[in-house]
Parts: C-alpha cells; structure tokens; sequence
C-alpha cells in the first residue's frame, strides 16, 4: 500500500542507557513491600486516608500512612522508604513536621529503560 504522505517518517534512533545506577534501582525493587509502596504512592487519594497538612498529589502521602497500610513497626519501614529515597525512586517532602512521599515518575521510568536494555 503506498503511503499518501510526502513527509518522511523520521524514527529517533534509541538513546544509549546509563547503567550506573542500575543496582541501587534493582535493589530497591527486590523487595515486595516496596513495589507495594511504589504502587499505593501512584494514586495516593484512592489509597491513603485524607491528609490535613501536604496535599496527596503535589506531597504524596503520609509516612504514618504508608507504616500504617504496610502493618509493619515504624522503623522498619523507614528502612523501606529510606531505600527508594536513596535509589532516587520516591521524593520525600517534608511538611510541618511530617515526611511526605511521592513517586519520582522520570526516574521509574529510567529504571524501566535500564530493565528493557538487558
């Protein structure tokens, strides 16, 4: 079938992955209790109580939230959240004393691209 279009069809050649911080990244996602973080943080109003202080989108949600859903003691999933802050995955905002996290969507996505180019 010929094409009806005299423009040509320009097809960007594939950008070479940066690979260093590829083992923090698949670190961090060795855990189940993260992905489950990850994946209640991407739409936290239908996963998280209202919040007094931090809006849920532009924040993300609540530490004592996300220790709450996770049913585990605090520190332990300050360890959790400690790793995706650190692989770069989370953006934590701190808020009138309060730690607000939120999913870091350029950087989940560059995992992906670093995941797909192995």
């Amino acid at each position: 079938m010929a094409s009806t279009s005299d423009s040509p069809i320009l097809v960007e050649p594939p950008r070479p992955v940066d690979h260093s911080d590829a083992e923090g990244v698949f670190k961090a996602l060795a855990s189940e209790r993260r992905l489950l973080i990850l994946d209640w943080l991407k739409d936290p109003v239908a996963n998280f109580p209202p919040q007094v202080h931090g809006d849920p989108v532009e924040h993300g949600a609540c530490n004592l939230f996300i220790v709450d859903k996770l049913g585990i003691s605090q520190p332990a999933a300050s360890r959790h959240l400690k790793v995706l802050v650190d692989a770069g995955l989370v953006i934590p905002t701190r808020r009138r004393g309060w730690t607000y996290y939120r999913r870091d969507e350029v950087a989940l996505a560059r995992a992906a691209a670093i995941a797909a180019a192995v």
